[in-house]
């Protein structure tokens, strides 16, 4: 692994690997990486134990959907593999990572919020079997979804338990380092081959997230930069301007994909919002990026996905090979919906605009109070799209209407870019299309991933606490630091 500044390492299906360039902005190394610093900060951890713990709304109901979830029993049993394989015309075993690594997340903030420390020894004991074992992702184009969703969620636990005296924290990060971030950085470099508008927002967002979270959990400065920059000026679909092309004069932000499915849209939304929650947690305002420009495109997907008509331009984008196969699709309008589809993607973005920032977010508060109280991997079906976010948002991003005394609001990121309406267009997801040959395999290189029925649920009601009060033992802090 080339572990200097400016070089990434990309492994393909075979694993063969390349060097590539980054494009990291001068003096990118300059401030220290806080810990935890992902998704929840230390006063994130404290707030959910001191709610939970005098039986507070909605964050008691949060924790009984953890504590229900049989990932989060500290009797699961990891079972590592060598290499783990994404994508038709492989021997897939991709399940058995993503359930592992749910089961480590949930366990460990279960151990957070409770302090039982049989769960911080069982989130360890998994995340350490797999980074003993796991050596490399391989798949078809898949390989890359694998190591952006996967990655970010491995660091996600793993910075939970970082302090546990049984946790090998350095085989974890040498494990970001080799196996999952150079797929990541490869495909925001090359894109699998493709023609940069191939693939779609979540294809970027998922490498994003993988990239930003490596740069955070293995404490190197210059690789969470190197995600910012493509979050804000990156060529593919997944950089906010082109993920939201087009802003209304109704505020509302057009979000790229809703020419496609309401799935996918929601996946790419829940993964900008993680984005920008891991880089606000190192003092990094995404979310306020280019005039709040998230917010107006989460607003948008939300009131879309509640059954609210929403505007929309019709845009075409470029597909295929570079070097081969092409061709265009065009969408001329928002796919359907089915107002019961959710994610547990709302608590996260809304409780940021509406209580950390007291901005209007109308459409955010009804999404997020109908997917109440928001589960997590294993909740929303067995299949892949039930494990793309880590969820629990409920329990874990509910907030006082005020910003967190130990967390200030990092300051507004200066921006020369024009944040007209409209501005930064970029061609869009479509329903006709119009092509040289075919591809070989007959099938649109974006399109991988997409034959598999997700299988998503409406979030259950409120689960009832036992006793009216969950009486909770939380351990010394010195006495779990020792292991």
């Amino acid at each position: 692994m080339v572990k200097a500044a400016g070089i990434g390492i990309g492994i393909g299906a075979t694993g063969t690997v390349t060097a590539t360039a980054l494009a990291t902005p001068a003096g990118a190394a300059g401030a220290p990486v806080a810990h935890p610093g992902l998704l929840h900060t230390r006063a994130d951890l404290d707030r959910m134990a001191a709610k939970v713990k005098a039986g507070a709304r909605p964050y008691a109901a949060g924790f009984a959907k953890l504590t229900a979830n049989r990932h989060a029993q500290s009797g699961w049993q990891p079972n590592p593999q060598a290499v783990v394989y994404r994508g038709s015309g492989t021997p897939e075993n991709y399940r058995i990572l993503y359930n592992d690594i749910h089961a480590a997340y949930q366990n460990a903030l279960r151990y957070h919020v409770s302090g039982d420390q049989a769960h911080a020894d069982t989130a360890v004991a998994i995340l350490n079997a797999w980074s003993g074992k796991l050596t490399r992702l391989e798949g078809s184009a898949d390989r890359f979804l694998a190591a952006g969703l996967y990655g970010y969620q491995f660091a996600n636990a793993a910075e939970l338990v970082r302090e546990h005296g049984d946790f090998d924290l350095g085989r974890a990060q040498e494990l970001m380092r080799s196996v999952f971030h150079p797929l990541s950085d490869d495909f925001l470099t090359r894109h699998n081959g493709a023609v940069v508008t191939n693939y779609w927002p979540n294809w970027d967002l998922t490498a994003i997230a993988c990239v930003l979270a490596t740069g955070i959990f293995c404490d190197e400065r210059a690789v969470v930069e190197r995600a910012v920059e493509y979050f804000k000026h990156g060529d593919g679909m997944g950089s906010v301007k082109h993920a939201i092309p087009v802003v209304h004069e109704d505020g509302l932000g057009e979000w790229v994909e809703a020419g496609r499915d309401q799935g996918h849209a929601l996946l790419g939304v829940g993964l900008m919002g993680t984005v920008c929650e891991m880089a606000w947690n190192q003092g990094i305002d995404l979310y306020g990026y280019d005039d709040s420009r998230f917010l107006k495109g989460a607003q948008y997907v939300a009131k879309w996905s509640l059954g609210g008509d929403v505007p929309y331009t019709a845009n075409t984008r470029r597909k295929g090979a570079i070097g081969g196969w092409s061709g265009s699709e065009t969408a001329s309008g928002v796919a359907g919906v089915d107002p019961s589809m959710t994610r547990p993607i709302w608590a996260m973005i809304a409780n940021h605009y509406t209580k950390r920032r007291g901005l209007p977010a109308s459409y955010l508060t009804q999404a997020a109070a109908k997917a109440a109280p928001e589960g997590g991997g294993g909740d929303y079906g067995p299949n892949s799209g039930g494990f793309d976010q880590l969820g629990f948002g409920t329990l874990a991003f509910t907030r006082d209407k005020a910003t967190d005394p130990a967390a200030p609001a990092p300051a507004p990121v200066p921006s020369s870019e024009s944040t007209a309406a409209g501005s930064g267009t970029r061609p869009q997801a479509g329903t006709t299309s119009s092509a040289s040959p075919s591809p070989a395999s007959g099938r649109d290189l974006a399109a991988t991933g997409s034959q598999e029925v997700i299988g998503w649920a409406a979030a259950a009601g409120v689960t009832a606490v036992a006793s009216g009060v969950l009486l909770l033992r939380r351990r010394d802090r010195g006495r779990r630091e020792a292991g």
